[in-house]
């Protein structure tokens, strides 16, 4: 399947909506890592593998167009949590396919984008490491996405795992890796973020 997701063919869906209530309010897509905002490293994370680059953000949106990033906004009510920045990327996205990644990960490993495309089904695929299942890394072809998430909602299923069971998404296996979140003043203090 490598060859359907030429890099034109897939657009990068970073997921930076979130409130950041754990760390003060503080929106998590503009940390800095040596220097580096979360939301910059992840956007350039994968260069020739994924083509336009998509940010779900509620807040702050002339910053990114300022960082040369097209932010789309939820259309989705306040309390609809990831699954309104997945339908709002998929509404945007121009590609057949996404790829989706929350700014507060820690890392993901140089071939995410490979070994999720090796193991999708004709919808797509989501990814588990060696914490668990990781819902908000996924692969999704774009057509069945949009079909899903109508059901999904109209549902009032706004568990983004609830989403990938209905497109009946397989799991690929991450062993030996640890994707890690940025949620606690804790884990900001192992990566070396200060808070602002």
């Amino acid at each position: 399947m490598a060859a359907v997701f030429a890099a034109d063919a897939l657009t990068l869906g970073l997921l930076a909506g979130g409130r950041g209530s754990r760390l003060g309010g503080v929106d998590k897509a503009w940390l800095q890592r040596d220097g580096i905002p979360q939301v910059l490293r992840f956007a350039r994370r994968f260069p020739g593998e994924t083509g336009p680059v998509l940010v779900s953000a509620n807040r702050d949106l002339r910053r990114y167009a300022e960082a040369g990033l097209q932010a789309v906004p939820d259309r989705l009510p306040a309390d609809s949590g990831p699954l309104a920045g997945i339908e709002a990327l998929a509404a945007a996205c121009t590609t057949p396919w996404l790829l989706t990644l929350p700014v507060d990960l820690f890392d993901v490993n140089d071939c995410l984008v490979r070994t999720l495309a090796s193991g999708a089904s004709a919808a797509g695929a989501v990814a588990e490491d060696d914490d668990a299942l990781q819902p908000l890394v996924a692969l999704y072809r774009v057509a069945p996405l949009r079909t899903a998430l109508t059901g999904a909602i109209a549902a009032g299923e706004l568990a983004p795992r609830r989403l990938q069971e209905r497109l009946e998404l397989p799991r690929v296996r991450f062993a030996g890796v640890r994707f890690g979140n940025l949620n606690t003043p804790q884990d900001l203090a192992v990566a070396r973020i200060a808070l602002p």
